[in-house]
């Protein structure tokens, strides 16, 4: 359980990348995923599933059918043609594949903020693993600076990345599985439930970082090959000349 402190409403605590059985790499439920950060005790998550807002928006019919107090931010992990980006407040799903600077174009065409997941993983589609590809930090509202998921030192340059191009640097559970749900996220001042918002909130953001077991990391690949079964393996983009 997680514990606010301070006065009832002044802190908010928050998860912007989380995962359902939407993506291909998930079999937790949306409505799993949300009952497990209520009873957790954050406030705020995006659904940030692979090429879909479908879990998202579950989550979201769920906690106005159950009445749960506890805020659903739409989401997607996009894929791009350079590595991974999370999309937050959208309406549509933003096509896969597309060049980095086009994906956070149609990002914003939808009032969306845009941040840079498991950045310098080298195991994942991790866009800051290309040195080129650093001028994105002009383009983007935050980078994970900790995420609960990544192997290896990539999260230490992730806070210095953050550091030194001027960005805030957030924590994620980056959770696959009910068991992940609250072992990272961010404490913050304000009302992050819109866009202006979260980024007004996000210059008091305390992060509060976590691990993810390597026991439950083994379930990924189980996953994988049980969605695949179910027809609901991972979207190919298809290129300019048609191939995928």
């Amino acid at each position: 359980m997680i514990d606010g402190g301070g006065s009832p409403g002044s802190r908010a605590f928050v998860d912007l990348h989380v995962h359902t059985s939407a993506s291909f790499d998930s079999l937790a439920s949306p409505e799993s995923q949300v009952k497990a950060a209520a009873t957790r005790g954050l406030t705020h998550i995006a659904i940030t599933d692979h090429d879909t807002i479908d879990g998202a928006l579950a989550a979201r019919d769920y906690v106005a059918r159950e009445g749960l107090d506890i805020g659903i931010l739409v989401g997607q992990e996009v894929r791009t043609s350079s590595g991974d980006l999370i999309a937050v407040f959208l309406t549509e799903a933003i096509e896969s594949g597309l060049a980095p600077a086009d994906a956070i174009a149609a990002i914003r065409a939808q009032g969306g903020l845009v941040g840079i997941p498991h950045p310098f993983d080298k195991f994942r589609g991790s866009m800051l693993t290309d040195p080129r590809l650093e001028a994105m930090a002009q383009l983007v509202d935050w980078v994970e600076a900790h995420n609960a998921r990544l192997v290896g030192h990539g999260n230490e340059d992730a806070a210095l990345f953050a550091r030194d191009n001027d960005l805030p640097g957030i924590a994620v559970s980056d959770a696959h599985s009910v068991m992940e749900i609250g072992v990272a996220y961010m404490a913050l001042d304000g009302d992050p439930s819109t866009a202006a918002g979260l980024l007004a909130a996000l210059p008091t953001l305390e992060i509060v970082p976590g691990r993810a077991s390597y026991f439950v990391r083994l379930w990924t690949p189980i996953a994988k090959g049980v969605n695949r079964l179910r027809g609901n393996g991972r979207i190919r983009p298809v290129a300019s000349d048609g191939r995928q």
